[in-house]
Parts: structure tokens; sequence; C-alpha cells
């Protein structure tokens, strides 16, 4: 039945629509499906705020009526965010396909045309990475003309889904801000890579390379929530906080000098509240995250509490440090209770009989798993002298037993947490990549690195060494 209303929907919202898009007054339909889906709901929000949750139907669609809505960003979560702009009247409806998230979103319906226009630049964007990963190597003025040429074609992009709709003018400052915030974050972090760079000096850089810094808005509502504004910001107080340490440290986004600076500059630059409490929480818990010193940790708290008014952050905080405090230098690893694959009930400290590196892996990515254990075994021929504990993620037995059985995983050294929301608490599991690296008596020695990580050999050969 919901099937046939979305259909329905889009009929509507395809006779609807014209060539010349015009801003109307009224509810907002918002649907569509979801191919492979990863879980049943849908989950919509605004500014950092659940709004609803949907829940998909038998044949994977949702739909959503929102009253009067306010023009601006949402965003719709399904495993993974993806923003949508939205106005009163529209009726937009979106398919994706979960395996490859960004390149199969499509929008149709009133509304479509300027979605998809966004995710055209998004995807632009990510294409464009590996040039800028090479123009990020030129001189000043030699990037800043390639800069120029990129920004170019996003301009004729923008110029050609004008000649064809006339959208409104919230709506125009929302793609504008893709064009502009993008061209100056990427000279942000021009600046940063070649912060550490004495070849390059200030005089080689053109008269006019930062005009933009002049006119960056610090309190736009609108685009608080927005990748293109959110993340210019971010960059560009990453080299205010260079500048303004008092040491010649070399830029190091995750060092604690330049955490606590970034903070303070945070707080005495950034004028809207909502947006300098969100800037203040993602980059206290990202440097939290990272962090190996709880002498330092509880620094950059202490000065989070002072500057922050978001209660809901605090805490948040606060809950985040006493877990990743637990897992710097010196610390034991908490005992978690881990089931292995007789289906028999072991404690982690009791499994550790000498340096031992703690991974993880989920049944949900199978090129992740294949890969980290890949990597396990050739650290396992390299350096001997450590035990290699693997601990799926999941709560299916069976499933994860097949697994191991039929790749020839050794049988002894798999595991599965029998508790696995106590266990992300605790071992802070943001991520799959993450690992540990604790002594034979099962204190941290790495709290939080990664098997990946080419630098890997290098701390597992200084702890052999030490």
């Amino acid at each position: 039945m919901k099937k046939h209303l979305l259909l329905a929907l889009l009929t509507i919202a395809i006779v609807s629509c014209n060539n010349k898009e015009e801003t109307t007054d009224g509810d907002t339909w918002l649907g569509g499906e979801i191919v492979n889906p990863k879980s049943d709901y849908v989950y919509i929000t605004r500014n950092n705020k659940v709004l609803d949750t949907i829940k998909l139907d038998g044949n994977n669609f949702f739909s959503y009526q929102f009253k009067k809505p306010e023009k601006g960003i949402y965003f719709i979560n399904h495993n993974e965010y993806q923003a949508v702009y939205i106005e009163p009247g529209d009726s937009i409806l979106l398919r994706v396909n979960t395996i490859e998230f960004d390149e199969s979103l499509s929008f149709s319906g009133r509304g479509g045309d300027r979605n998809n226009l966004l995710m055209n630049f998004f995807l632009l964007n990510e294409r464009e990475a590996p040039l800028l990963a090479r123009y990020n190597q030129l001189p000043p003025v030699a990037f800043e003309t390639k800069l120029d040429s990129l920004k170019n074609e996003w301009e004729s992009i923008y110029k050609k889904f004008l000649a064809k709709n006339n959208p409104s003018k919230t709506f125009k400052k929302v793609a504008k801000s893709n064009i502009e915030y993008i061209y100056n974050m990427r000279k942000e972090l021009y600046t940063s890579a070649h912060a550490n760079n004495s070849s390059i000096s200030k005089e080689s850089f053109p008269k006019d390379f930062y005009e933009y810094r002049k006119s960056i808005s610090f309190n736009d509502e609108l685009l608080r929530t927005y990748y293109p504004y959110y993340r210019f910001l971010n960059f560009y107080l990453d080299n205010v906080a260079h500048k303004n340490k008092n040491s010649t440290e070399n830029f190091n986004r995750l060092s604690f000098s330049h955490n606590y600076a970034k903070i303070k500059a945070i707080d005495s630059i950034i004028t809207s509240d909502s947006l300098k409490n969100d800037l203040l929480k993602y980059n206290t818990r990202r440097y939290l995250l990272n962090g190996k010193n709880a002498e330092e940790e509880e620094k950059i708290v202490t000065l989070f509490n002072e500057v922050s008014s978001n209660t809901n952050h605090k805490r948040s905080i606060e809950k985040l440090a006493n877990a990743t405090m637990q897992l710097t230098s010196d610390n034991k690893i908490p005992n978690l209770v881990l089931v292995t694959t007789d289906n028999t009930i072991k404690n982690l400290q009791d499994i550790i009989k000498k340096p031992s590196v703690i991974y993880f892996w989920s049944m949900k990515s199978v090129q992740h798993y294949k890969t980290i254990h890949i990597k396990v075994a050739e650290l396992k021929s390299k350096y001997p002298e450590y035990n290699y504990i693997g601990v799926n993620t999941d709560t299916h037995f069976k499933k994860w037993l097949s697994i191991v059985k039929r790749l020839n995983y050794n049988l002894s050294d798999e595991y599965q947490f029998e508790n696995i929301d106590k266990a992300e608490k605790r071992l802070v599991l943001n991520s799959v990549n993450k690992a540990l690296i604790v002594d034979k008596d099962g204190f941290i020695l790495e709290g939080n690195t990664n098997l990946l990580n080419p630098k890997i050999e290098q701390q597992l050969l200084g702890y052999i060494n030490k």
C-alpha cells in the first residue's frame, strides 16, 4: 500500500513540476527506496537533532510528511548521512543502494533537481581529491591557477542549472556555498600542508590569495551543519590555531598544543553559540579519540568545559574522556568477557600471556576482514614476539564461526565479545581499523593504533627493543 502511495506521490510531483521551479507553501513529502537496507529505519535530522524515525515497509520504501518546513538543509540517515535540501511544497523521491551509497543516490519529483545539483557537487569534490593531492605539490601561484580552473568548471555547472531553473534565494546561497567554501577550503588545506615547508615563503603567495578571509561568516545558521561550510571553518581554524601557538612545534592536527590553541580560537572567533558548541564538541572528541596522554586529555576537557555552553555535549565528552583516559599508556586493558570458538567464556586479561596485538573486525565488511587478517599473517611472520588476538564485533555466533572456519583462521586466536555494547564503550570502538598493543601483563602500550597504517611496524619493533 505504501509503495502505491509513493508512486502516486511521484506522479503528482512530476506533473506539478515544470522547468521553472517556483517556491510554494504547504506540506512537504520526502520518501523513497533503500536498496539493500542495513536496518529497518531511516532517521530524519536537522541541526543535529532527530526529527523522526521512519520504518521501512516490506518493499524497503519510506515516506515522511513535513508540516510547513523551514527552507534549508535536512539529513537522512540510513547507516550513512546524506544532506537533503527541502522547501515547503516539495515532493522529493530518492533512491539509493547502500552498497554504493553516494554513487547510486538520485532524486526525482519536485525539489529533485535541486538535490541532484548538490549531489553532483559532492561527487565532483570526491573525484577531484586525487587532483588536489598533486596540485598541493605546486608553488602557490601555480596551485591557485589550477584551483581557479576547477572552480570555473563548478560555476559552469551552476550556470547551466540556473538557465533551466528559478530557485529561491535560500537555495542559491546553499548551492553557491559548495563552490565558494570548497574553493576556499582547498586553500586552507594547501596552507596547512605547507606549514612545515620552509622552502615556501609568505612572499611567494599571491597578494590576494587569502582575500576571502575578510568576508568569512562565523555565525551562518543556514549552513552550520552543511559540510562545505563546516569543513572550511575547521580547516581555517586549524591554520589560526597553528599561527597562535606559542611554540615552534610543527603543524600537527592531533597534538595537544594544536588542539588547545584551536579550542581557544573557536571560542574567540565563532559568534554563533550553536555553531561554536558543535565545533568545540567535534574537535574535543576527535582529540580524545586520538589522545595518548591522560594528563593532557584532562587539560583539554577542562578547557572544553570552560568554553562550551551545551550541557548535553559536556556530559557526552565527560563519558568519552573517562573511557579514553583508561586506554592511555600504563593502564591495564579493561577485563571484558569474550566468547571462544568453542562457545565458552574467557576474560580478556586471562588470555594475554605475552605482548599482544588486539584487533577488531566485523562480518559487515568482507573486504576489511579479509585485508586485516592478511595483514595479521604478515605481521605474525615478521614479529612473532607478539600474540595476535582477533575480536569479532558482531552478535551472531554461528555466522561468525562459519567464516572463521571457512577461511582457516586460527581458532584459538579468534573471539567475540559477550556484550558488544559494553565493549564499544570501554574500548571506544569508533573505527573497525582500531587496534591496541599491550605488554605481557595486559598493560596498554598503544591504546589507539591501526594495523593498516605503515607506522604499525615501527611501533611493534619499538616495543620489542624497549
